[in-house]
């Protein structure tokens, strides 16, 4: 009986359908993704002159959603329009003259 049980499952598993790897063609997708939907809210928000609110934006889409395929485009957006300045960063302190003690 354990030998019949055995080998019915062994078939089972045999004739089972195989899964294969399958990879997502991006230009296919029905739905903006939420890296998707923040990228074009900053694109809005830059378009209005609202430049902040677009730099905030970004900064979100890279904190929130770092694997998102628009983080690295985000970032490079940061960096080039921002100066490099990381999320939630404070404004850089004011560097002393020489002469200010005096």
């Amino acid at each position: 009986m354990r030998a019949a049980l055995l080998a019915a499952g062994m078939l089972a598993l045999a004739l089972a359908p195989m899964q294969c790897a399958k990879k997502y063609d991006d230009g296919l997708r029905r739905e903006d993704s939420a890296g998707d939907g923040l990228w074009s809210l900053s694109e809005d928000f830059r378009a209005k002159g609202d430049e902040q609110s677009s730099l905030a934006t970004l900064r979100y889409l890279v904190k929130r959603y770092p694997t998102s395929r628009r983080a690295p485009k985000a970032k490079e957006e940061l960096d080039k329009r921002a100066g490099g300045a990381p999320p939630d960063a404070p404004a850089p302190a004011a560097v002393p003259s020489a002469s200010a003690g005096r």
